[in-house]
Order: structure tokens, then sequence, then C-alpha cells
């Protein structure tokens, strides 16, 4: 029997991995069709099937995340040894995957990006925006992006911005007409923009001064969770809106939206880069790492990039 050629198993892990022909076409840097042929050949030399495919999905069968369950380690230390390789040379190269959820994505990471590809032109650098609470390891990401309380175990964590605070805001025409809240409880049954999580939960607003903790869960009449589409209902004047402060800074500098009940709303921590403590990390991590060490010493901190 003629034995697999790495590039075949590479092929197979990123469909099983991605469950998608598309995005592992993508990622593997080749045609719909080569890759659908190339994983028929594998299977045909295998002589087992190792996918299950219908005109909507595909996913492994039992043999194929078995197989994905064994090959899946050795892959990602060939792949970091490569890497390793290369970054003796002196200029760190290869491909640097980061899953992070949208403020982080949008606030933090966004203004890095630019200036760390300048600076490591060999890298290509993807990221990934995720709200959901997932295995960067399983899914072949380098590095993951949460707040603190959503941190793995077994993780090496890296500050990789200041501290945020939430902003609740209104358009000045909303607030002419319904009032000015002083307390987090005048906002209960008043209109408000709502965000629902992919789970199906609603983000509840939590508010605190001198220790006293107040939550307040709304009701809409607007549900959305798309940002932009949040903030552009606010300036539209539907309601209160609750979102990270750096979202909406431009919009309130402008005057176009208002900040409320400031002095309940109390700094937290910022995001943190995350990897695997397993491992030593491949030189495209270890540059970014090394870049989020000094922008963090320049302080330059989240910038907006939503502009309202």
């Amino acid at each position: 029997m003629e034995e697999a050629d790495l590039r075949d198993l590479h092929a197979f892990a990123a469909v099983a991995r991605l469950r998608n022909f598309r995005r592992a076409a993508l990622e593997q840097r080749m045609s719909v069709s080569s890759l659908s042929q190339r994983l028929r050949d594998l299977e045909e030399r295998l002589g087992v099937r190792l996918l299950n495919r219908t005109t909507r999905s595909v996913a492994a069968t039992e043999a194929g995340e078995n197989l994905l369950r064994r090959i899946a380690p050795a892959l990602a230390e060939i792949a970091e040894a490569v890497t390793e390789a290369r970054g003796r040379q002196g200029v760190a190269t290869g491909r640097l995957r980061i899953n992070a959820p949208a403020p982080a994505a949008q606030l933090v990471l966004a203004p890095m990006v630019a200036p760390f590809l300048k600076r490591h032109p060999g890298i290509d650098l993807e990221i990934a925006v995720d709200t959901s609470l997932i295995d960067i390891v399983a899914e072949g990401y380098d590095a993951g992006v949460r707040f603190e309380e959503h941190l793995a175990r077994d993780m090496i964590a890296v500050p990789l911005g200041g501290p945020q605070r939430y902003a609740v805001v209104a358009s000045p025409e909303f607030l002419a007409a319904h009032g000015t809240p002083t307390e987090p409880e005048d906002l209960l049954g008043a209109p408000t923009i709502t965000t629902r999580f992919r789970s199906g939960a609603i983000l509840s607003w939590e508010f605190e001064r001198d220790g006293r903790v107040v939550r307040i869960v709304t009701d809409g009449p607007f549900t959305c969770s798309d940002i932009r589409t949040q903030i552009q209902a606010a300036l539209d004047g539907l309601g209160f809106m609750l979102t990270f402060e750096g979202y909406v800074t431009a919009a309130v500098e402008r005057g176009r939206l208002v900040r409320v009940l400031d002095g309940w709303n109390q700094s937290f921590p910022g995001p943190f880069l995350y990897y695997p403590s397993r491992r030593q990390p491949p030189a495209a991590l270890e540059a970014f790492l090394a870049f989020v060490r000094e922008w963090r010493r320049d302080d330059r901190g989240a910038k907006p990039v939503l502009q309202g």
C-alpha cells in the first residue's frame, strides 16, 4: 500500500477540523476541487472512509476522528519545527493564527496589525473573530484572546491591553424625550438596545458604585449582536445602549451620543493573549509576544475603530 503523503494528511486535518471544504481549501491554499481529489485519493490508499460528505456538511467518520486525534499533535510539532528552523535565520516567519472576541479584536488588536506586519513581513497573520469559548489547540490556533473571567486553565496568559470600561449611551434627542437616568434602576422598562449571544443568552447590564452592585436585564425593543448596527440604532434614538467605551468615544466627543450613569461603570482588566504552556511558542508567536510587550511599554492603549 502506498504511504500517505504529508500534504494529504495536512489537507485531511484541515477539513476534519474546519468541517468545511471551502475554508479548508483557503487555509491549504489550493482549490476546492484539488482538495477534494486529494482526500479521495487518501481514502483510497488507506482503504477506509475518513469523511462523511453531504451537499451541506462534512464531518469525520469514527476512523477519521481517530486519525485526526493521532496526527494533529505530530503535524503541529512538524509545523513548529519548520518555523523554528526558519526563525534561526534571524527573521520570524510562518503563519500566526489568533482567535479573539470582537471587542478585543477591534479595539485592541486592530491597531497592532499593520505595525506588527510591517516589522515582520515574513509572517502571515490571521485573526478569527469569535465570541464562543473554543479549545484553541483543537481548533488549530496558536493563541487566543479572552478577558480574565474566561481564561482557560493550563495556559500562559499575557496582558494584551490596558483596563477597559463599559459605557451607557443614548442620543441627545432620545434623552430629551425620555429623561436622563440617575440610578441604574431608572433603566427598568426604558427602551434599550440589547445584545443576544450566539448561545441565545441576553447580556445583562451590571453596574457598581461604592460596593453596591446592580444588575439590569433589558428587553429591547431592539436586539442585535452586531456592534455597528447597535451604534447606528443608538444614533437614531432607539434607546440606551451598553457597550465598551472605545466603540463610542468618537460619537460622544462629537456630541452625537451622551454618556449616562458614568459613575456606575467601573474599569476592569483588559484582554489577555493566551497560549498553551506545554510547548515552546512558535517563532511567529514569539515575535508577536515581543511586539505586544513593546506596545504596552509605549502605552498606546485601545483606539476606537468605529466612528459614530
